[in-house]
């Protein structure tokens, strides 16, 4: 049956709304920890600028294409996990090596989307360990919400209660209602001051790309295999959920090529999205399943509206007090831990192996310049293997 034709008479307000919702959620409620992963770095307010706006062109252009060539609704995002180890890092990296590390991840994803044994390896990860991986990279950054309160202690706790009271109201606006009330704030007390330079438009400042194998091993090889299992492989399970059998080569094939175009400009990577797209994809999106895909273009769009003013949006969180930005992106990471900790305990054959990664990654052990998150996994697939290796005596 031939796809119904896109027209504009034919959508709803609701497509507007939802990509719009998605759009607010997705990049207000993570951008904080997409500045801290580029301070992470060592990158500058100019590099952290082009940064933002690299991963909003490579959410905005695949995502509205391949909606329009597949005919179902394609939701991308950048990889907050991904952010989060970045940020986590404690090696010291140079921006440029950095660089390289993100372009050595996009080359492991195209891999996987072209050799369909790849995909069916990674399919086959142990969703506790690379579950445990990821609440191990973001338990600190919960942590520190309320490290900072002594410095911060009446806005900070002030937030956490607005959190709190907004996930039990309108668990969607929570995140957004936070940054409005942070932001606000700091308006009233005059430190909201753009970086020195900050333009109206976002800008793309390409960097060549240094090749390190420490940061190869350290962030390029848990940058895809934490993109991969917590956000493309979820993805693909949000498509398939709404009725759109995804073609999950060619999908996560288009995750990796977006990813290595961006890389020299400091995009570390975008993915498949899965909580917004799950606000994309249900029937409160576009009552027609036929049509869905339009939102997914929709989507797009917002996101390329976005990426013309990236810059002064990131100068906004450059800007932010350090305990106030640690706090923000603290609580925007408490949703992604919880279900990272379900996920660690779910099986009980491997629950210790997941308990032994999480507390290697998030201990940030750091052995011959590899950092934590590498350990991590290292020690979780050892413990599965002397699981299933070493029989008990009987």
């Amino acid at each position: 049956m031939t796809a119904p034709a896109f027209s504009m008479r034919a959508l709803p307000a609701s497509a507007f709304s939802s990509a719009a919702v998605a759009t607010v959620i997705g990049f207000g409620g993570t951008v904080a920890l997409v500045v801290q992963a580029g301070q992470a770095l060592r990158a500058d307010a100019s590099q952290i600028g082009s940064m933002v706006t690299a991963l909003c062109l490579a959410i905005g252009v695949p995502g509205a294409l391949l909606s329009w060539r597949l005919k179902i609704p394609v939701v991308l995002a950048w990889s907050t996990p991904g952010a989060a180890l970045l940020a986590a890092s404690t090696l010291g990296l140079s921006w440029p090596t950095a660089i390289g590390a993100f372009v050595f991840a996009a080359l492991l994803m195209i891999l996987t989307g072209l050799i369909p044994t790849l995909g069916r390896l990674a399919a086959r990860i142990p969703a506790a360990i690379a579950s445990a991986m990821l609440a191990g990279v973001l338990l600190p950054f919960v942590l520190r919400v309320f490290r900072v309160v002594p410095d911060e202690a009446v806005l900070v706790v002030g937030l956490v209660a607005l959190f709190l009271v907004s996930r039990r109201l309108w668990p969607t606006g929570a995140l957004p209602a936070v940054l409005a009330a942070a932001f606000a704030v700091l308006a009233i007390r005059g430190q909201l001051v753009l970086p020195a330079g900050t333009g109206l438009f976002g800008h793309l400042e390409p960097v060549a790309p240094v090749f390190d194998w420490k940061a190869a091993v350290s962030l390029g090889f848990p940058l895809f295999l934490v993109t991969l299992a917590a956000q493309n492989l979820p993805g693909l399970v949000v498509l398939q959920s709404a009725g759109y059998p995804p073609p999950a080569n060619r999908l996560i094939l288009s995750t990796g090529v977006a990813s290595l175009l961006i890389a020299p400009f400091g995009g570390h990577g975008v993915n498949l999205a899965a909580i917004t797209a799950a606000i994309c994809t249900g029937p409160d999106a576009h009552p027609d399943p036929a049509r869905r895909w339009v939102v997914g273009v929709i989507y797009g769009g917002f996101y390329l509206v976005v990426a013309l003013f990236a810059a002064p949006l990131a100068g906004l969180f450059i800007a932010m007090p350090p305990a106030v930005l640690a706090a923000v992106t603290g609580l925007a990471l408490v949703a992604p831990l919880t279900g990272a900790l379900q996920g660690m305990v779910a099986e009980t054959a491997s629950r210790e192996a997941a308990v032994l990664t999480f507390a290697a990654t998030a201990s940030g052990l750091a052995l011959f310049g590899v950092g934590s998150a590498f350990w991590g996994l290292v020690v979780g697939f050892a413990a599965l293997a002397a699981g299933r290796w070493i029989r008990p005596q009987a």
